[in-house]
């Protein structure tokens, strides 16, 4: 039979080494380093050049497939390209992925122009003319004088159009824009983002707007 004394002890000792790894534990956590959050951006702010008034034309929905981005570039990290070379930008992130923002932006250029052309929702769907296609294929910075110097925003998205009765591709174009960021600060990176962006919404709202043609 183990004596009382015996087994005191024994649980006093399993008690003690409970509370030395915790100590260690708790010792640990405190020795994680602490890190700032990431600074967060978006692109999309700023309105595109659409049509300001009615064209008179019957207007007609068009629904917007899964938009193709270029993976590198389709989460929420910010891509930059130096050569050969290709980094994302420290500390800096979309505030959600880069494909979210951009069909936002997109829906809100839609929205603000006033020619025939309007986004439907997959309820809508039967109720659909065209199917509009996107494939953001380029958006990043690139750094083409050097990593000290302000990059270029470059953003490439070719775009089809389909008409849904009967399954006709009637447009295919590819739209591209570059702006040069005002400075080497991520605050203008994003800005510059933001212009690119609404120059090729701008461009291919009109694009649909005239169906494909051209």
């Amino acid at each position: 039979m183990i004596a009382p004394q015996t087994t005191v002890l024994k649980a006093m000792t399993r008690g003690a080494a409970l509370v030395a790894a915790a100590s260690l534990l708790a010792g640990c956590i405190s020795l994680f380093p602490k890190t700032d959050p990431a600074q967060l951006y978006r692109f999309g702010a700023t309105t595109p050049q659409v049509q300001q008034t009615a064209s008179g034309e019957p207007s007609f929905g068009v629904f917007l497939a899964a938009t193709g981005f270029d993976r590198a570039a389709a989460s929420d990290r910010i891509l930059t390209v130096s050569g050969t070379q290709a980094a994302y930008i420290k500390d800096a992130r979309w505030v959600t992925s880069s494909v979210g923002l951009f069909d936002s932006a997109l829906q809100r250029a839609f929205d603000a122009d006033q020619g025939p052309a309007r986004l439907v929702d997959r309820p809508e769907i039967a109720r659909t003319d065209y199917v509009l296609k996107l494939d953001v294929r380029t958006f990043e910075a690139r750094y083409d004088h050097g990593q000290a110097a302000a990059p270029t925003i470059v953003v490439e998205v070719h775009a089809a159009l389909d008409r849904t009765r009967d399954r006709i591709v009637v447009g295919d174009r590819s739209f591209k824009a570059s702006v040069t960021a005002g400075d080497n600060r991520v605050g203008a990176i994003a800005e510059a983002f933001d212009q690119a962006v609404a120059k090729i919404l701008g461009e291919l709202v009109a694009w649909v707007d005239a169906r494909g043609e051209g």
